[in-house]
C-alpha cells in the first residue's frame, strides 16, 4: 500500500512530512535525485528523462502512485508524461493543483468557466525552470481572471539549502523578495514554488510582511492526496515498507534530511 514520493533533491522532505503525518498508516518511498540537483537550472528535456528514470525506480518498491513533489519537474515533465508516458494502472501527480484549488477557491474537477477570486495581486517564487515554463500562470488562467501574477526566479537558494548553508539561503531569500516587490510593491498574496521553500517559510513571510498571506505547498498537498485516496483507492500499490533512496552520497543525504526534518533519517542508494 505504498505511495512514491519524488524529488530532486531534499525539497520534497517538506512533502513527505506533511503527508505522513496526514496518512500514519501509509508507507512512502521518496527518491531525493541528489545526484543531479538542483533541476531549476536543467533544460525540459533533461527534468522529463531524470523524471520518467526516478519514477520508473520507484515503481520497482510496489507504487503505483507517484506524487512530484517538487515544481521544477511538475511544471516541464509532467503533462508530457501524464499524455504520453504513464503505462495503464499507474499515475503521476503534481503539486500546483493543491496550491491552485486554495488560490482560486474551486476544486480542480470543477470546470466552469474562469471568474475573478478575491486575490488579485500574487507574487510566485519559484526556481527560473518554472518561471520560465510559465505553468502556474497557465494552470491558473484556466480558473481565475484578473490574477496579476509577478514570478521572481530564485536563483542559488536550491543550491544553498542542499548544501545546508541556511545563512547563505535566508539572505538569498530577502534578496529576492526586495526584488520582487520592485516589480509588485503590494502583493497580497504569495506562492512559495518550489518544495525546498517551505524551509525557509518564516523568513519569506517576515521579509514579505504580515500583509501577505503566504502559501505553501506541503499541507495542501497532504489534504489532497487523502482525499484522492479515498476516491481512488485501488491507486494505493502493493509496496508494504517506506524507504528512502538517493542518487548522491547516502550519508551526506541522511545528514542533512536529519538536520531538516529533526528526525532521524536513513538514505540507502538508488
Amino acid at each position: 500500500m505504498a505511495v512514491g514520493i519524488f524529488d530532486s533533491g531534499l525539497g520534497g522532505l517538506t512533502v513527505l512530512d506533511a503527508v505522513s503525518k496526514r496518512l500514519p498508516d501509509v508507507p512512502f518511498v521518496y527518491f531525493g535525485d541528489n545526484a543531479h540537483a538542483p533541476y531549476g537550472v536543467r533544460d525540459a528535456q533533461d527534468v522529463y528523462e531524470l523524471t520518467t528514470a526516478a519514477v520508473e525506480r520507484i515503481w520497482q518498491e510496489g507504487c503505483d502512485l507517484v506524487i512530484l513533489a517538487c515544481n521544477t519537474a511538475s511544471a516541464a515533465a509532467l503533462r508530457r508524461m501524464q499524455d504520453s508516458w504513464l503505462p495503464p494502472g499507474k499515475r503521476v501527480l503534481g503539486v500546483f493543483v493543491p496550491l491552485i484549488e486554495a488560490l482560486t477557491e474551486r476544486l480542480w474537477g470543477d470546470n466552469s468557466p474562469p471568474r475573478q477570486v478575491s486575490v488579485q495581486h500574487v507574487a510566485l517564487f519559484a526556481t527560473p525552470a518554472t518561471v520560465s515554463s510559465r505553468a502556474f500562470q497557465r494552470e491558473l488562467a484556466f480558473r481565475a481572471i484578473g490574477v496579476d501574477v509577478e514570478a521572481q526566479a530564485c536563483g542559488g537558494v536550491v543550491d544553498a539549502i542542499e548544501e545546508g548553508d541556511m545563512i547563505l539561503a535566508e539572505a538569498l531569500v530577502r534578496g529576492h523578495v526586495d526584488a520582487l516587490r520592485r516589480k509588485m510593491p503590494h502583493p497580497q498574496a504569495a506562492i512559495l514554488g518550489c518544495t525546498h521553500y517551505p524551509l525557509l517559510e518564516e523568513i519569506f513571510a517576515d521579509a514579505l510582511g504580515p500583509e501577505v498571506k503566504v502559501f505553501s505547498q506541503a499541507d495542501l498537498v497532504a489534504e489532497s492526496l487523502a482525499d484522492y485516496l479515498v476516491r481512488r483507492p485501488e491507486m494505493i500499490g502493493p509496496g508494504t515498507r517506506s524507504m528512502f533512496l538517493t542518487t548522491g552520497n547516502p550519508r551526506k543525504v541522511s545528514d542533512r534530511a536529519t538536520q531538516f526534518l529533526r528526525r532521524k533519517i536513513d538514505f540507502v542508494p538508488a
